[in-house]
């Protein structure tokens, strides 16, 4: 099993969607929440902390090919033969 292998990770273009609805959510609220915290608290360090490890959750949650991801396999149409 080489490299690329291990690093390849397909998912079908509805998969792509969910992960780019996810992370849009997930960073505009990690944001939001940081910012409050942060400000409250009067604490740069927080703010960057809290929000860090956000990045790195959502990483862990969207960069593996899940097979919720690929629920909706493109079926593409057979290679045209030439005359």
């Amino acid at each position: 099993m080489s490299l690329q292998d291990l690093t390849e990770g397909k998912i079908d273009f509805v998969g792509q969607l969910q992960v780019e609805q996810i992370s849009r959510i997930w960073l505009i609220s990690a944001t939001i929440i940081s910012f409050i915290l942060g400000f409250a608290l009067q604490s740069m360090q927080l703010t960057f902390g809290i929000f860090g490890i956000s990045t790195v959750l959502l990483a862990l949650v969207i960069v593996p090919p899940w097979p919720m991801f690929n629920r909706h396999p493109t079926q593409w149409l057979p290679a045209a033969k030439k005359n």
